[in-house]
Order: C-alpha cells, then sequence, then structure tokens
C-alpha cells in the first residue's frame, strides 16, 4: 500500500506576531534519503494508470468507467468532508452515522488512514512552508506534489508533529477503528470491491477491472496532490500575499472545492474553505449542507464577510475586487471591459473612466 498525502504584487501591511514558522529552521540545504519501495510503488501505479487510460478508449465497458469516476468522487468527498474539513479543522460536528459514512468514503480513496493524514495535515497548517511541513513548497512543485512520499521525513517534520494536540483524534472510535484495521478496509473498498464488481455483474475481465481501478487510484492521488503543489505555485492571493497557497480555480473543480488555497491557510476553520462558499465548483460544501439538512451535521463554521473584506485589504493583492467600480480596479481592466448594449450614461461613465 503507498502512503498517500494528508489532504493550498506588492507586499502589503503585514501583521507583526510571533508565530510558530519562527521557531523552525528554514530550507536548509539537506540529503534526501530515498524510499525505493515508494519510488517503485508510485512509478508501477502511473504506469499501470496509463494503460488503464489505454483500456478505457479500447476495451473497457462503460458500466467499468462510470463505476471508476462514481468512486473517484466519492474518495476525494471522504477526503476533503472527512479528513480534511471535519477531523483536522473541525471546521463543523458530525454525528455517528455520517462519521462512519465519511470514514467508509474515506477508505474508497486509501490516502493513509485518518490519524497520520491529520497530523500531517495540522503540521502543514501550523509550519507551512517551512522545513516542518510534510510537503513542503519551498522545494519545488515535484517535491510538494509527490516527492515528499519518496523520501524520509524531514527530522523538523518528525519533531514538530510530536507537538500536535491529537487528542481529539485518539479518542475518537471511528478513526482509531479505521487505523488498526487499515489494511483490509483499504484493501477491500479501494481495490478489491471495484475489481470484483464489474468482474460479477457486467462481465468485465479482470485485466480492464484492476487496471481502471489503478486508474481511478492514482488519479484521486494525483488530484489531492494538486492542493499540495499546484494550489501553492499558480494562482491569485487575494487574502495573504504573505504566504505561498493560492486561489486556483483548476484545482477547485478537480478536487470538488479544495483550490481556493489562499483563503483556507487565511482562515483554516471555515467549513466552505472558501469565501461565500464558491458553491459552483464547491462540491464538498453542498454534500456538507445537504447533511446539515439532514440534521447530521451542525456547527458549521465560516468567517463574515466584514471580516474577509478587513483581510483581503490588509494583506491580500489587490486581486480581490468586489466587481465594477471597485477602487483597485487597474486602468488596463477598466479598457478591456466591453459594455453591450450600452446607454447614453453608461457610455459618457467609460469614457471619463478611460
Amino acid at each position: 500500500m503507498v502512503d498517500g498525502p494528508n489532504v493550498t504584487g506588492v507586499t502589503k501591511n503585514r501583521d507583526v506576531k510571533s508565530s510558530p514558522q519562527q521557531d523552525v529552521p528554514i530550507q536548509k540545504p539537506r540529503d534526501y534519503e530515498i524510499l525505493y519501495r515508494n519510488v517503485l510503488s508510485f512509478s508501477y501505479l502511473h504506469i499501470a494508470a496509463l494503460y488503464g487510460l489505454y483500456l478505457c478508449l479500447t476495451s473497457a465497458k462503460w458500466g467499468t468507467i462510470l463505476l471508476a469516476i462514481i468512486l473517484c468522487i466519492v474518495g476525494e468527498i471522504g477526503i476533503t468532508a472527512g479528513v480534511h474539513r471535519l477531523w483536522s479543522h473541525k471546521t463543523y460536528k458530525a454525528n455517528r452515522a455520517l462519521e462512519i459514512l465519511l470514514i467508509i468514503m474515506n477508505s474508497v480513496a486509501s490516502q493513509k488512514s485518518a490519524v497520520p493524514w491529520i497530523r500531517d495535515h495540522r503540521v502543514h497548517h501550523k509550519y507551512s512552508d517551512t522545513d516542518a511541513d510534510p510537503h513542503n513548497a519551498k522545494r519545488g512543485f515535484f517535491f510538494s506534489h509527490i516527492g515528499w512520499l519518496m523520501v524520509k521525513k524531514h527530522p523538523e517534520v518528525l519533531s514538530k508533529g510530536k507537538t500536535i494536540d491529537m487528542s481529539d483524534v485518539y479518542s475518537n472510535p471511528v478513526l482509531m477503528f479505521q487505523n488498526k484495521y487499515a489494511l483490509p478496509i483499504f484493501g477491500s473498498l479501494c481495490f478489491g470491491l471495484p475489481t470484483l464488481i464489474p468482474m460479477y455483474f457486467w462481465g468485465e475481465s479482470l485485466n480492464n477491472a484492476w487496471h481502471l481501478t489503478i486508474l481511478r487510484y492514482t488519479v484521486c492521488l494525483n488530484i489531492t496532490f494538486l492542493v499540495n503543489s499546484a494550489a501553492h505555485f499558480y494562482g491569485q492571493k487575494p487574502y495573504d500575499n504573505n504566504i505561498l497557497p493560492r486561489q486556483n480555480i483548476l484545482v477547485s473543480i478537480l478536487a470538488v472545492g479544495e483550490g481556493f488555497h489562499n483563503y483556507h491557510h487565511v482562515f483554516p476553520w471555515d467549513y466552505r474553505t472558501a469565501e461565500l462558499g464558491n458553491n459552483a465548483l464547491n462540491l464538498t460544501t453542498k454534500f456538507i449542507d445537504f447533511f446539515a439538512w439532514l440534521g447530521w451535521a451542525s456547527e458549521m463554521k465560516t468567517v463574515s464577510t466584514k471580516a474577509i473584506d478587513l483581510r483581503a485589504k490588509r494583506t491580500g493583492d489587490g486581486t480581490n475586487l468586489w466587481g465594477w467600480g471597485d477602487e483597485h480596479m487597474t486602468q488596463e481592466e477598466i479598457k478591456a471591459v466591453d459594455i453591450i448594449f450600452p446607454n447614453k450614461e453608461v457610455n459618457e461613465t467609460c469614457k471619463n473612466k478611460k
């Protein structure tokens, strides 16, 4: 079993406050100790996934392809709504029935058991982009995407990981059950059943069923990895220009709402992980809202619009414009606007602005 991820202008006024990052040595040169078993495992996964993609285009049945897509979404929500928003950040509360459902969905993704995932993710936020960050983006795109799983953890990651409060996790019987029986749970829910179901119910071949299972698993891994890599390298920083995480729309689409990463690192307690929820791209928020409607989820934490606006003005990069007429709109942006069916008053206003 391969370990998965734990699963984000001019600098404006920066708060002069002490932070956990100040206690961590940053970017010391180091020799990586390669974990060759993980390198071989990831190599196999990606080669087999490419073959699975070929089979999708040639011989796999539509039912097998559809099942892989559905299970990919199920697994991703198990990560985003489960180990991420619920257990890592405690952004809302779930009753026992929802916790069991989420741990099953999380096991379909099979990206570590919840206990180490949560610990690594809390360390990532507390010591983001330092040597204590498990997938420190300052070490490059490849390292933050997948390379960190191919080498032994930096000593600072291990050291600071021991300081993280995990009492809520250790006292949760659902999480501890998965942690204790991770191998048979992951083996059956992530690999066994997704392979056997197409073979039994619609006569898919073992070769097709297995390689589409690997394709689905590998795609889900890389979608989660993109939050650690692409969402730290590409996009805007409207809420805090002093950190690496960025707003990345493509990642948000792929990762069912997890790409609004600059916002998430500024307000990690917001259950939406995005300003106003961004529900058009945020399937995870819709999932949580649905179960809140059922009475299974409660106490969802959010951030007021006023607080968001104040933070954006204080530390953002200026990309958080509210719309036409915002005082931070540049002349280039104004000149690039086309007005469809303008009236005389609008024409004069545009001419004056230009």
